[in-house]
């Protein structure tokens, strides 16, 4: 409503940037969707063999695909308001700072009450748990956001390196120093730090493991493709392997996660089974699904027998986006995300404005975290991890296009 009064006022345009569109018009796509799913009458025209709803829709359950489209039409708005407004330098690092602040919240909480033992949480009162939750009430849930949150951070220390090799004098090296121990920079890579306990106290396997490996995989085309690389670069993310993996997660139980690693297997596992009958329901509905938010009520009757416990989602988001929305769809969300990959990439290897770098390294760590964690999980599911991933794709493409900064400007800020 601000933005329209904004508009109404002419001191803003109504439509986001032209280069919004590989996230606005996915998201727009899929809330047309959702609107045809929950249509009356339409599952009767279209032969849907399996709608089983008084209204005969498309979805098997349409009210629960009402509230997903209330969801999805929440996210394309909020994108939309972040292409229209982070249109500078310096808002774009104040956007990025804030998640990294939300995230060091989350971390700095979650450590707490779990090292309070029997302490039940200020918020929601919930009982002690033994891993880490903060304020989520599933623990894989906040090691997702805690991932993305320190993939940000990790962006926006990369781009506050510096790119000169530095005085040699030991008195001005001294002070360089000193001014580093007080400077921003310290007080970020405490709040990683916090981040790095959270995230390890969760003892979530695949959160923890696809972080690391995507920070590394990420680290590794750095080494070789960033454009202007800065001279610390290498330290600073060895440091994130040798100092916070190591060192701290030592201390606060990172074995507890690799003991939960190789103890895994099939026939402790049932999420391999969930995927394994979830398949009939892709193969009954490829092109239409069976409805958004749609698997909690209608896969019951697809598993052959119950399991150890109870699935409200597939433990997958891939398969669960493929049985409620379709096949195409869920190739076309898959290709708006792998496009802002790909820019990150992009980013990283061609511009050479440090916070746009610096940014772009960080999304590509968050994106490559989030299509490794969703193989095993469903945190697209929660609204919280689904905003942040959003707005952290809406970052990816904002970075690449926004202008760099004019010489005079930069000799000004020098001066």
């Amino acid at each position: 409503m601000l933005h329209l009064y904004l508009v109404l006022r002419k001191k803003k345009a109504l439509l986001p940037p032209s280069y919004a569109a590989p996230i606005i018009a996915p998201l727009s796509l899929t809330c047309i969707w959702l609107s045809i799913q929950i249509i009356p009458g339409l599952g009767s025209i279209i032969g849907q063999e399996v709608a089983q709803t008084k209204s005969d829709t498309l979805s098997l359950d349409p009210s629960m695909t009402h509230i997903m489209l209330l969801k999805t039409i929440a996210l394309t708005l909020y994108a939309w308001l972040l292409f229209c407004y982070i249109e500078n330098k310096a808002l774009l690092y104040q956007f990025v700072l804030s998640i990294v602040i939300a995230g060091f919240i989350q971390g700095f909480y979650a450590s707490w009450l779990n090292l309070n033992i029997d302490m039940r949480s200020p918020i929601f009162d919930m009982d002690y748990a033994k891993r880490a939750n903060g304020s989520f009430i599933y623990h894989n849930q906040l090691a997702n956001f805690l991932a993305l949150s320190l993939s940000m951070g990790i962006g926006v220390l990369v781009s506050q390196l510096s790119l000169s090799n530095g005085s040699r004098n030991i008195h001005q090296k001294t002070r360089d120093w000193l001014t580093m121990i007080l400077s921003p920079k310290t007080i970020i890579r405490i709040g990683l730090i916090i981040m790095v306990i959270g995230l390890i106290l969760t003892r979530s396997r695949m959160g923890n493991s696809a972080f690391f490996f995507s920070l590394a995989a990420i680290s590794i085309f750095s080494f070789f493709f960033y454009n202007r690389r800065p001279k610390n670069l290498r330290l600073l993310l060895l440091s994130f392997f040798v100092f916070d993996l190591i060192l701290i997660g030592s201390i606060f139980g990172v074995e507890k996660v690799k003991q939960r690693l190789v103890e895994t297997s099939l026939h402790s596992e049932t999420r391999d089974e969930v995927v394994r009958d979830s398949i009939p329901m892709i193969k009954d509905h490829p092109l239409i699904g069976t409805g958004g938010g749609s698997f909690y009520s209608s896969f019951p009757s697809y598993h052959p027998q119950a399991y150890s416990g109870f699935y409200d989602h597939a433990h997958n988001d891939y398969i669960q986006f493929s049985v409620e929305l379709g096949v195409p769809i869920t190739l076309m969300l898959g290709t708006m995300v792998l496009f802002c990959l790909f820019t990150s990439l992009q980013t990283v290897r061609k511009r050479k404005t440090a916070l746009y770098q610096g940014t772009s390294f960080g999304c590509a760590v968050a994106i490559s975290h989030m299509l490794l964690h969703s193989t095993v999980d469903f945190s697209l599911q929660s609204p919280a991890i689904a905003l942040l991933f959003i707005a952290i794709l809406s970052v990816s493409l904002i970075s690449e296009k926004l202008p760099s900064p004019k010489k005079t400007q930069r000799r000004n800020a020098y001066t």
